[in-house]
């Protein structure tokens, strides 16, 4: 499928600068297109198939971008904040030019897995409650957990405004004081973990998501590092948000 844009979109679009930048560089000679020099923004090239190169540097270009960011405590997930650093303040121009967003939210103290996509469909889909996509948290809480906890998580906990869906609780360890456990749930309201334990007796002191669906965390990401998924993990990704079309005996689908 043909991408044709302008190239000073095409420019833009990989993050090589604002459309007046993009016009220096143009200007400046030190973009070519198909090994030939070219100074014509207004030029339409085919995105997917043009080899355009900045300073002799061949350009990658996608139609979509997904990221996995080890979340650090302290930055915002938003778009862009007057008073705080956010999660796309940590990335390079290229992202936001080409329109990535984060998938839900983490909260401001909340660490761990953020997925960004430029693919606002796929994005909808992952945190969609119909989809029943588990997200996966580590919690540290300020007293003990117990099976009676285990079986109300499991029951779906009454809140204040709604009823949580029935979420999974696994023990890792617990003392008087201080419990761990893994909590897997399927949606993401505001501050809706740290909720479900405080309706249980406890509050959360520590809150790290480890996984999203078959997506876990990269272990070699240090708190605000990031990458871009890998193929495999990206079709994990869509296959576990798109649903299965069954079939009747004969093969045939169900319309």
């Amino acid at each position: 499928m043909s991408d044709r844009m302008r190239l000073d979109r095409y420019l833009a679009f990989l993050g090589c600068g604002t459309r007046s930048e993009v016009k220096d560089l143009l200007r400046a000679d030190r973009v070519s297109v198909d090994g030939a020099s070219e100074r014509d923004g207004g030029r339409h090239v085919d995105a997917g198939a043009a080899r355009v190169a900045l300073d002799g540097k061949l350009l990658c270009y996608k139609r979509h971008r997904h990221l996995m960011m080890n979340k650090p405590a302290g930055v915002l997930t938003a778009a862009e904040d007057a008073r705080a650093q956010t999660v796309l303040d940590l990335l390079p121009p290229l992202y936001r030019a080409c329109g990535c967003m984060p998938v839900g939210r983490l909260d401001k103290d909340t660490e761990g897995l953020l997925l960004l996509t430029s693919d606002g469909a796929l994005g909808h889909r992952i945190i969609s409650p119909k989809r029943r996509v588990d997200k996966v948290y580590l919690a540290r809480v300020d007293g003990p957990l117990g099976e009676a906890d285990v079986r109300a998580f499991a029951e779906g906990l009454q809140l204040s405004d709604f009823r949580a869906m029935p979420a999974r609780l696994e023990i890792v360890s617990s003392a008087p004081q201080e419990a761990e456990a893994l909590c897997t749930v399927q949606e993401g309201k505001f501050h809706q973990v740290k909720r479900m334990f405080s309706s249980r007796g406890v509050h959360v002191v520590y809150l790290k998501r480890l996984s999203i669906g078959p997506v876990p965390l990269d272990p070699a990401l240090a708190p605000g590092g990031y990458r871009e998924l890998t193929d495999a993990e990206l079709e994990a990704l869509i296959a576990c948000t798109t649903p299965s079309i069954p079939t009747d005996a004969q093969g045939g689908s169900h319309a």
